[in-house]
């Protein structure tokens, strides 16, 4: 499984907010700039991120874009599926029905185990998480 650039360049975008959460609203065009990342891409990115409830937008002089909860309470498993969509290996994980062999299928429980241990992974983190790590790494808040 890779993920999408969509689902990378979605989680610097929502590091970047992380990162200044509690400023207020930050501008799309800064988020852009500091993240290498086009400004029209990143429209669509907010707009998933915006739809899952992980962001908030604020219209006017003032307007922009901020964390709608805490980095704390933000667990990179809803980033990553607000991005990507379900994080499931293979179909008959989700549906076992599609494929006869599943009630004697091998595979599909090395699969389960895998898609587990990769959804405990994110699920274990959150984006405080990343934050604190950015900020170890010396990189501060200017990314």
């Amino acid at each position: 499984m890779r993920l999408s650039t969509k689902a990378r360049y979605g989680t610097r975008a929502i590091l970047d907010l992380a990162m200044h959460y509690g400023e207020g609203p930050i501008l799309i065009r800064d988020i852009a700039q500091r993240q290498g990342i086009s400004k029209k891409y990143l429209e669509q990115i907010i707009a998933a991120l915006k739809g899952a409830g992980l962001v908030k937008s604020f219209r006017g002089a003032h307007g922009g874009y901020a964390l709608a909860r805490d980095p704390a309470s933000i667990k990179m498993s809803e980033v990553v599926q607000a991005l990507e969509g379900p994080l499931t290996l293979v179909e008959c994980l989700e549906d076992p029905s599609i494929c006869s062999r599943a009630p004697y299928c091998v595979a599909m429980e090395v699969w389960a185990r895998v898609n587990r241990a990769m959804l405990d992974a994110l699920d274990s983190l959150t984006l405080q998480d990343l934050v604190d790590r950015q900020i170890r790494k010396g990189l501060g808040y200017g990314i």
